[in-house]
């Protein structure tokens, strides 16, 4: 059974200068490597008209997981994501190593006040008999606290640059 995720993060800044980031090169670079955890990288970066699509490799240290992912996993979980952006709106697609499941959901970036607000709805599925909820809840928490620490990140990146 999959289990569905919506999550909210609001930003200071305007949905224009917020998708801006989301489909900045520089950004991304920035945002791993302050955030993306081990072995992360940009994988690939492409434009074509209003579209931009990316794949991030992010990575997370054994040692920083619960005890059941540990045992499933053997090592580090390494994330791969891929996001499709237009017009305000965009895609992703997150597949982890060495678990037989994904998440798939859309973002939506609007003007929310003097700021902006970014939704994520979702679902995540993971085809392991008795376990699948389990680490479906643990990722779906996981992608929320990633989602935060993103947040956050975005908005102080836009205010150091006026």
């Amino acid at each position: 059974m999959a289990r569905r995720i919506e999550h909210h993060t609001t930003s200071p800044h305007s949905a224009e200068k917020v998708f801006g980031a989301m489909v900045d090169e520089t950004y991304l670079r920035d945002r791993l490597a302050s955030i993306g955890g081990n072995d992360a990288e940009l994988v690939t970066f492409s434009v074509s008209g209003d579209r931009t699509s990316y794949q991030l490799k992010q990575g997370v240290p054994a040692e920083h997981l619960p005890s059941m992912a540990k045992s499933l996993l053997g090592g580090d979980l390494v994330i791969q994501r891929v996001e499709n952006w237009a017009a305000g709106a965009g895609t992703v697609e997150v597949t982890i190593g060495g678990v037989p499941g994904r998440l798939d959901g859309s973002f939506t970036i609007t003007d929310n006040g003097a700021g902006s607000k970014t939704t994520l709805v979702g679902e995540v599925k993971v085809s392991i008999p008795l376990m699948g909820g389990k680490l479906e809840k643990l990722i779906a928490e996981q992608v929320v606290v990633l989602l935060n620490k993103e947040s956050e990140f975005t908005s102080e990146w836009l205010a150091n640059r006026g």
